[in-house]
């Protein structure tokens, strides 16, 4: 099989024969330029590895990409983080571009343009989307090619984590409007997220076993599923949230969903709202520096370490998908010359409790002696060897 090259007005291009009929190949204004379609179409054509392109520019794939992937399989405040990208991101740049025109250079500059400008963390969600949308269009046959695959992120630098001591958070508390109170205590001893916070209902509380059960989290108003599969889990508190939830639970407003904390005119608590009137107001009260909201997550998760709680148990309790990301974020926090010390006093208090039962009591009578040949000796209670 071979192709020919015809030229129609100013325009040369490559003919191959497909499946019994000739197809003609857009080429350029030079012979070379339909010379380069047969060089990479016929052997495609050959082995029977072609196939035909969905011709579409970026504008129309994105609405199809919208629609029949990102709407039915993320969350709502993940669906509105994508939206978000592409129309007043990538819309102004590539919305008149068809797919297979854009190149990985034409990605790269996107990249290179936008850290100029946003945090190199922000770069990176916004990779996020334009890889999906590429890897999507290969895969529906709108690319040959992934352009997106070989676009470089750029280095991200972690962020210090800010964490409140207890009695910083202590005055927190103390200073805060009492319609959020309770809210900053459960926050500051569960760890939860602000969304599975504001999101939490009476009977996800088990006042019996003493655990929160995070099912849901609020977003912008709207119920969701929380994070991740991990992030559904059991939460144990303490007496002393207990008994402030219980004091609480009386002075609750009623209200719709049987939220633990609503606003105070017993609606949904929107986040920005409780930080901007609430949270910031009760940090300058105290006397205290500003910190996210978040930080009590964080300081949660520092009081856990400095206990000398199981690092698996605090990924449990925080709600992370692997251990991995717990010691990403808190990892530093291991190597503090307190934390170290506290856990060599761990292994010597263990020590000591395990110390005396290994240590053979002295056979006193010959009735004893007879027994400790016996062997059928009953091994603290598990069986029989």
């Amino acid at each position: 099989m071979r192709g020919s090259i015809q030229k129609k007005g100013k325009i040369f291009y490559a003919v191959i024969a497909l499946n019994g009929k000739r197809k003609w190949f857009k080429g350029g204004s030079t012979k070379k330029d339909a010379q380069r379609i047969i060089n990479e179409k016929l052997p495609e054509i050959e082995s029977g590895t072609y196939r035909e392109l969905t011709k579409a520019k970026f504008k129309e794939f994105s609405e199809i990409w919208v629609k029949s992937y990102v709407e039915p399989s993320v969350k709502p405040s993940t669906l509105a983080g994508y939206q978000d990208i592409i129309k007043r991101l990538l819309m102004p740049l590539f919305e008149n571009y068809y797919l297979t025109d854009i190149m990985t250079g034409h990605l790269q500059v996107y990249v290179a343009d936008r850290i100029k400008t946003v945090s190199p963390k922000t770069v990176c969600n916004e990779i996020v989307v334009i890889k999906e949308m590429f890897k999507h269009a290969l895969h529906w046959g709108y690319v040959k090619t992934n352009p997106a695959e070989y676009v470089e992120r750029p280095r991200l630098t972690k962020p210090e984590i800010e964490i409140l001591s207890p009695d910083e958070a202590d005055k927190l508390i103390l200073n805060s409007h009492p319609h959020y109170r309770t809210a900053f205590l459960t926050d500051f001893l569960t760890g939860m997220r602000a969304g599975e916070l504001w999101g939490l209902q009476w009977p996800d509380i088990d006042w019996n076993s003493k655990q929160i059960y995070v099912r849901r989290s609020l977003w912008k108003g709207q119920f969701q599923t929380p994070k991740s599969k991990c992030s559904i889990r059991k939460i144990d508190i303490t007496d002393t949230l207990i008994h402030e939830l219980k004091k609480w639970k009386l002075a609750c407003p009623i209200n719709e969903h049987d939220l633990v904390f609503p606003s105070p005119e017993g609606k949904l608590s929107q986040h920005d709202n409780v930080v901007k009137r609430y949270f910031n107001p009760a940090l300058r009260t105290a006397g205290l520096r500003k910190v996210s909201f978040h930080s009590l997550r964080h300081s949660n998760a520092s009081m856990r370490i400095q206990a000398g709680q199981n690092i698996k148990y605090i990924q449990s309790q925080m709600g992370h998908a692997s251990i991995n990301i717990t010691l990403d974020i808190y990892g530093h926090l291991f190597n503090d010359v307190n934390f170290n010390r506290q856990q060599v006093e761990l292994l010597e208090t263990s020590f000591k409790s395990v110390r005396n039962p290994l240590e053979k009591p002295a056979i006193s009578n010959k009735k004893e002696l007879q027994e400790s040949c016996n062997p059928l000796i009953l091994v603290g209670g598990g069986g029989w060897i």
